[in-house]
Parts: C-alpha cells; sequence; structure tokens
C-alpha cells in the first residue's frame, strides 16, 4: 500500500474518531508557495466526508476585518463538534507575507508573536485538535514549479 493510501486511511480514522466524540479538529498548513499545501488539501479532502470537513483558504481581510481583533476572521471559521477544519494558510501570514510586504505594522508583527502561542493555548485548552504542518521546497524547485505554473496555470 502506498504511503498516501496509508495517509488517507488514517484521515478517514481520524475523521471517524472526530465525529463519533463530538471532537474539533484544526490542521493548519501553511508553507513557501509551491510547496505542495494546496495538493495535500486537495488529496485529504479527496477520501474526508465533506459534511464533516471543509477547507478555508481566507483571502485578504476586507476593510472591515482590519479594524478587527486579527485572530477574529480565523475564530468565525472554528469547527464545531464532529468537524475537521483545513486551514490553507492561517493567522501565521502575519508572521511571514504581512511583514515581509509591509501589510502590518512593527506594533501590530509584535502584538502577533505575543498573542499566537495565547491564541493557539486558548483553541486547546477548548478541546480542538490543533495540528500545524509547514511545507517548503529549495529556491531551484520552487523556481521550477513558478515556471510550470506561468506556462500551465490549471
Amino acid at each position: 500500500m502506498a504511503a498516501l493510501e496509508k495517509l488517507q486511511i488514517k484521515l478517514c480514522e481520524m475523521q471517524r474518531w472526530v465525529q463519533q466524540s463530538d471532537q474539533r479538529g484544526v490542521i493548519v498548513f501553511e508553507g513557501r508557495d509551491t510547496a505542495g499545501k494546496g495538493g495535500a488539501i486537495n488529496c485529504f479532502t479527496q477520501v474526508l466526508n465533506p459534511r464533516f470537513c471543509r477547507a478555508v483558504a481566507l483571502p485578504k481581510p476586507n476593510e472591515r476585518e482590519r479594524t478587527q481583533w486579527y485572530f477574529q476572521r480565523y475564530v468565525a471559521e472554528l469547527p464545531a463538534a464532529g468537524e475537521i477544519l483545513l486551514f490553507d494558510r492561517s493567522w501565521y501570514n502575519r508572521a511571514g507575507v504581512e511583514k515581509v510586504m509591509g501589510f502590518c505594522t512593527d506594533s501590530e508583527y509584535k502584538r502577533f508573536l505575543e498573542q499566537t502561542p495565547v491564541f493557539e493555548k486558548m483553541l486547546v485548552d477548548d478541546g480542538i485538535l490543533l495540528l500545524k504542518y509547514w511545507f517548503s521546497v529549495d529556491q531551484e524547485e520552487q523556481e521550477a514549479r513558478f515556471a510550470e505554473r506561468m506556462e500551465n496555470p490549471m
């Protein structure tokens, strides 16, 4: 049996456990562009029951969201009992993209670094199973994948 099939079986078992025990699961996918986050999420969602599992990729915050507590829009997406949520990128955007691109101030960035461990502890203390994965490729592979996307966007 291929490694992917074994993982998919384990995911189905996890989903069944989450449903039967009224647990809540959050799986965070972070990483470099082209590292395979979306592909991994697709492999997961192919075998999971969509009534109890969903993937969320939040767009850039709108004007209203920019005035709210940073984590608020993520809290709104959190799963109910028996559900699994897959975040295609997450609150960690603030530490990477937003900081590098100048989309947050130094004080917002500092506050993020202080609040993130507290926020995640709140999730776990409330019973959410929080799994976080980092995907990476080296620069040469990333450039090759970007070139492939330019030639074949689909």
